[in-house]
């Protein structure tokens, strides 16, 4: 099968007339890089990888083991749609190895498919739907705040106006790109949207993800428009959330279904939800990786803040959707708090991990949490034994940083990179005095 897709990349090449293509990583921030080749380097790289100074991407290498190879995923092969057509390019995911072969640590994608091993190992696949959420702007100027582009809400038919164009133009475009979207819609937020995708195994969602976000930029960017993935970038409304969808499969189909729970939910499902509870706050440092993705996580704007679940109820942080016509293959669980600015490969990563040792322990999951968190005091909470996430980045470091789950999931070289970074970038916001502070203490103190 591998011989039969370089073959296809191969032959796609040399028939489309293919003048470069470019090889695509993510650093550990999940920040997509690139680099590209040429046809006639093709055949090169799909066999033996294509090398290249990992010390001058940040959270890869050191300079004295700075080179890496780039080895092409062909299954991930297709051509760019915003391309020249009079020259044509295409896209192939890579995995970072070190020069003798073995997988670099540094390499999220590789922590991800390190991870679905164990979950294959035990006979499981994940598979995740994503519903992300982003905002459309004007160009932005400097100390101007974001300039929204509609006043519309949940749902609104905007055919006049560039926005609505701008949705229908993306899911073109990735769809041509051989990412199917399910849904999209104007969200409750002024100039904010939400497309979700399709259903599939957690790598290939992954790679979809840093594809849809490159995509949405460049399709509005070509229109004038700014697209922005920031978990808050507006006071006063909801933030941008990434739910993601998630279920096990096994060789009897779908492993979170069972015609013998109320709630259609398998042992295997139960254990899966418990240990994402008991985790959560150990890993969320990693789903909402940003100072700005705590702005999001308050309540009152439909963001989850505490660690509950329930059937429908969207204030927790885990929901049980109700399949439609109880259909055994939709059951499933969506986990709320993840935010577009994550890096996937991370994220998914300790979701599953968190979900696995749960499984591998028997983790009881708690009971339902039915009511509205949101309108509940600390104290009514407290009785009940349900916490909140952690609050800010910092808190969510101090958090992240005791997990040995989250550091065998990471693994030491990226566990210890993104703590670093992450206190960075803590200590940078520390040092910040906001209009908030400005306008709140400068003539009262």
């Amino acid at each position: 099968m591998l011989e039969q897709q370089r073959d296809y990349v191969l032959r796609t090449v040399e028939e489309r007339g293919v003048r470069l293509i470019r090889l695509w990583f993510t650093d550990v921030l999940g920040n997509l890089k690139s680099f590209a080749i040429s046809p006639a380097e093709l055949e090169n790289a799909l066999e033996d990888g294509m090398t290249f100074d990992g010390s001058s991407i940040d959270g890869f290498s050191r300079i004295q083991e700075s080179d890496v190879l780039a080895i092409p995923d062909a299954n991930t092969f297709v051509t760019l749609p915003w391309a020249d057509a009079k020259a044509p390019e295409a896209r192939v995911f890579c995995d970072i190895h070190h020069l003798d072969g073995s997988p670099f640590g540094g390499d999220p994608r590789q922590v991800l498919r390190r991870n679905l091993q164990r979950a294959h190992a035990m006979g499981l696949d994940f598979l995740i739907a994503p519903d992300i959420e982003f905002f459309y702007f004007a160009p932005p100027e400097p100390g101007q705040p974001p300039r929204v582009l509609d006043e519309a809400s949940f749902f609104d038919l905007t055919t006049t106006d560039v926005t609505g164009s701008l949705r229908k133009e993306t899911i073109r475009t990735l769809e041509t790109m051989s990412i199917p979207v399910e849904y999209s819609f104007h969200e409750d937020a002024p100039s904010q949207h939400e497309i979700d995708l399709r259903h599939t195994d957690a790598l290939t969602m992954a790679d979809s993800v840093m594809t849809f976000r490159l995509v949405v930029k460049e399709v509005a960017a070509a229109q004038g428009v700014h697209a922005t993935f920031m978990p808050k970038p507006l006071e006063g409304v909801q933030g941008s959330g990434m739910h993601l969808h998630m279920s096990l499969s096994n060789a009897d189909g779908n492993a979170f279904y069972s015609a013998d729970d109320p709630y259609n939910l398998s042992e295997t499902a139960k254990r899966f939800m418990a240990g994402l509870l008991f985790h959560a706050s150990e890993i969320t440092a990693i789903t909402n990786q940003t100072v700005n993705s705590y702005k999001r996580l308050v309540p009152g704007f439909e963001a989850p803040v505490h660690v509950s679940w329930a059937r429908n109820n969207r204030s927790g942080l885990i929901r049980v959707p109700v399949p439609k016509r109880a259909n055994p293959l939709a059951t499933r669980i969506e986990y709320r708090s993840p935010d577009p600015a994550c890096n996937p490969y991370l994220a998914f990563s300790v979701i599953l991990a968190a979900g696995l040792r749960g499984i591998e322990q028997g983790y009881e999951l708690p009971a339902e949490a039915d009511s509205n968190l949101f309108e509940m005091g600390d104290d009514a909470l407290g009785k009940l034994g349900i916490e909140q996430l952690p609050q800010s980045l910092a808190d969510a470091l101090r958090v992240m940083e005791t997990s040995s789950l989250v550091y065998e999931t990471l693994g030491e070289h990226i566990f210890e990179w993104f703590l670093r970074n992450k206190r960075s970038e803590w200590r940078g916001y520390k040092t910040q005095v906001t209009p908030f502070e400005l306008q709140r203490y400068l003539r009262s103190t």
